[in-house]
């Protein structure tokens, strides 16, 4: 059953009453601050580090659109892939750490999936470890070490068919993934029959 929202007559959508609503901080509501982008709430709190901090990480994500009181049911699974990055990105972190992603650079804009590779590849000069399944050659084509898993989907696949960088895979002549990961290579090396 899809779920039904509807707007509350007292407090109209804000979800604050009436006393909440009249205290005010550089003539902004608590309603009035969520309902800010992360780009919008970047300019009205500048000069406070430790939210631009956490703002800065959203924004280096492409979140930058999202509303600071966003509910989490109306995010993508992309976007909250993103968000947990943006956390990760601005808390000090003392040890290595394992990041699994599943598919992160679904529904990013071409400008967006830019920004995610500068965040993972920042994890990753941080000594963490950054492992992901990705349709995406764009972003294969970045990894370090690749596994294509095949030879095709669902019941035809599950095996490895070919490992190794990037360049590698793209030679495998029993990797499907092959011709479209040796595109890509060419694309980013500024080949001119490839488009890039």
């Amino acid at each position: 059953m899809p779920s039904a929202t509807a707007t509350c007559s007292v407090c109209a959508g804000s979800r604050y009453n009436p006393e909440t609503l009249e205290v005010k901080w550089n003539n902004l509501t608590i309603a009035d601050v969520l309902d800010l982008t992360v780009d919008d709430a970047t300019k009205v709190f500048h000069g406070h580090d430790g939210i631009q901090r956490s703002l800065k990480a959203l924004t280096s994500l492409g979140l930058g659109y999202l509303t600071l009181g966003q509910p989490a049911t109306e995010l993508s699974g992309g976007e909250c892939q993103r968000i947990k990055l943006a956390w990760e990105l601005q808390r000090v972190q003392r040890t290595p750490t394992l990041y699994l992603l599943d598919e992160p650079s679904t529904g990013l804009h071409p400008s967006d999936m830019d920004k995610l590779l500068v965040v993972l590849d920042e994890l990753v000069k941080r000594g963490h470890t950054v492992i992901m399944a990705e349709h995406n050659m764009r972003i294969v084509a970045e990894a370090d070490w690749v596994i294509d898993l095949g030879p095709g989907s669902g019941l035809k696949g599950g095996r490895v068919v070919s490992s190794g960088s990037p360049e590698e895979v793209s030679a495998s002549e029993e990797s499907l993934t092959a011709p479209w990961l040796s595109a890509q290579l060419k694309k980013r090396a500024g080949d001119p029959d490839c488009g890039g």
